[in-house]
């Protein structure tokens, strides 16, 4: 069970640093967000959802 819960947080990480990067935020935000999702995983994910590049 937990393998499929960390494959799914991997797979939600992957999918925010690709929209990360595709967004037209600026460069340094855009690399803040992707370090932020890479070394913290689950909080980063969600604050990326809750308040990322492009949210209103």
């Amino acid at each position: 069970m937990s393998a499929i819960i960390g494959l799914l947080i991997f797979i939600g990480d992957i999918y925010g640093i690709v929209m990360t990067i595709q967004s037209k935020a600026k460069t340094d935000s855009k690399i803040i967000w992707v370090l932020l999702i890479f070394f913290l995983p689950v909080l980063g994910l969600i604050l990326w959802f809750l308040m990322g590049p492009g949210k209103k």
